[in-house]
């Protein structure tokens, strides 16, 4: 499948869009790295799905209407449109390019309790948002859930109005509903997706069931109390009994209540179900909150004075005459001291007003943002640049991640050409090694051989490093 579609790799579209590289392909479509010129985004994605007849109309009509939304999480379309390869007709929509996706995640682990739920709620804000606007998002799996520059987004190319066929463009899914075989999509069915999602999101395995008429799914592994009773209802097989987007993202993240009146509800919601009936919020154990000492300090709990002994009475004020009469003595003999030798006082200085800060003392390192650890490289390499890689994206390694970039310098030792060898398990850290590649700075040389070196950069959860091999004789 793979060969079929890299064959096309360097054939540019409409005579704008490169295809620069293969990325990823399903059984109905490609994926390809371009760029869009025109909103100066040197990284797009373009996909490429074979035209089928009487069908192509309607899913550019669907591009069309997604690409008008706009949304925090929905990935952006930019253009889209029909082209030819070789004797082959195509569609095509290029949208941002997206540096990971959840499926790429699930193969290595599971996600946490709190991955989950910051997964969660912006996919319910996306849905509630898709559907106030009678929009389904149609094709809610893990590889339509994508990470763009940090932030989750739902892919957009899959939207399109309720009722209409799943198998327009697509072949069915297993994260389809079973009401999806004999007829259209509707909220209700991204509902269903959605409960798929979690559950392989939570265990890494699809839930199944004993016959097509079995009620109740299996897990492999027992899901955590506060999703458990989300699945149960999102996999229920009647739609009406599904609760809405709208409806678990309340229960999941309450909204203020005002004491005047309370919201209208949408004219989209529809009659409640039996099983729509308020719910009290979904529970996620939070960590303490403490009181700040400070506070605590200025606000103690008033208590009684002890009875003072008649010891202190006379103890206390005899230590205080004590100490007054040492410092009249002290300031006497300053004084003396400043009439008959004036010129040994001097005014304090800039320098002994501020305290002395040792120039050998390394600075701490943020927990959020640890110090680079720059590696020794040879003296050729004038000038290194190690990737930042936000703290969020350094919890899900486990273990190292190992880029390796091969670069070609000018004669000046400014990189001219980068080319990856070894992309690692993740593109999302192959492109932050890529980017910092780009900035290397080496020593000036006129020697064909000593302008290619590999660099190679380790990611852990520690911090990033990087370093380069010298070019061979």
């Amino acid at each position: 499948m793979t060969q079929i579609w890299t064959k096309w790799e360097g054939q540019i579209i409409g005579g704008v869009f490169p295809l620069r590289r293969f990325l990823s392909a399903s059984d109905h479509s490609a994926v390809f790295l371009t760029e869009y010129k025109a909103q100066n985004l040197p990284n797009a994605a373009l996909k490429l799905v074979r035209v089928i007849p009487n069908l192509a109309h309607v899913q550019l009509s669907h591009w069309t209407t997604a690409a008008a939304l706009s949304h925090p999480h929905l990935i952006r379309l930019l253009e889209a449109g029909r082209c030819q390869l070789g004797n082959l007709q195509f569609l095509f929509v290029v949208m941002e390019f997206a540096e990971q996706t959840l499926a790429q995640i699930l193969p290595q682990r599971a996600l946490t309790l709190g991955e989950v739920q910051e997964m969660l709620l912006p996919t319910l804000n996306t849905l509630a948002f898709l559907h106030r606007k009678n929009l389904v998002q149609g094709q809610l799996k893990p590889s339509n859930i994508l990470v763009v520059n940090d932030q989750l987004k739902l892919a957009s190319d899959t939207v399109r109005v309720p009722g209409e066929s799943t198998a327009v463009i697509a072949k069915p899914s297993v994260y389809d509903p079973p009401e999806a075989k004999d007829g259209g999509f509707s909220p209700a069915g991204d509902i269903w997706s959605l409960g798929m999602t979690l559950v392989e999101a939570l265990t890494q395995h699809l839930p199944s069931w004993p016959d097509s008429k079995s009620a109740t799914a299996t897990f492999s592994a027992a899901l955590p109390p506060p999703f458990a009773e989300i699945v149960r209802q999102c996999l229920d097989r009647h739609p009406a009994n599904r609760p809405t987007a709208a409806d678990l993202r309340a229960r999941i993240k309450p909204e203020p209540q005002s004491p005047i009146a309370s919201p209208p509800e949408s004219p989209l919601s529809g009659p409640q179900s039996p099983l729509s009936v308020p719910e009290p919020p979904l529970s996620i154990p939070e960590p303490p909150v403490s009181i700040p000492e400070r506070l605590a300090r200025e606000t103690p709990e008033r208590a009684a004075p002890p009875e003072e002994s008649p010891r202190r009475r006379w103890f206390v004020p005899a230590i205080a005459a004590l100490v007054v009469a040492a410092v009249v003595v002290w300031v006497g003999v300053h004084l003396l001291g400043s009439r008959t030798s004036p010129e040994r006082v001097a005014p304090p200085t800039a320098v002994s007003q501020s305290p002395k800060i040792s120039a050998s003392a390394p600075p701490e390192a943020s927990p959020d943002r640890p110090a680079h650890q720059i590696s020794k490289n040879s003296p050729a390499v004038l000038h290194e640049v190690i990737p930042d890689v936000p703290r969020q994206a350094r919890d899900t390694i486990h273990g190292h991640i190992t880029v390796a970039v091969r670069v070609t310098i000018d004669r000046a030792g400014n990189v001219v050409d980068e080319r990856i060898e070894n992309h690692g398990p993740s593109k999302y850290f192959a492109r932050l090694a890529t980017e910092a590649a780009k900035q290397w700075k080496f020593a000036p040389t006129d020697d064909p051989v000593l302008r290619k070196w590999l660099l190679r950069f380790e990611f852990t959860r520690g911090g990033a490093t990087g370093h380069a091999a010298a070019p061979k004789s």
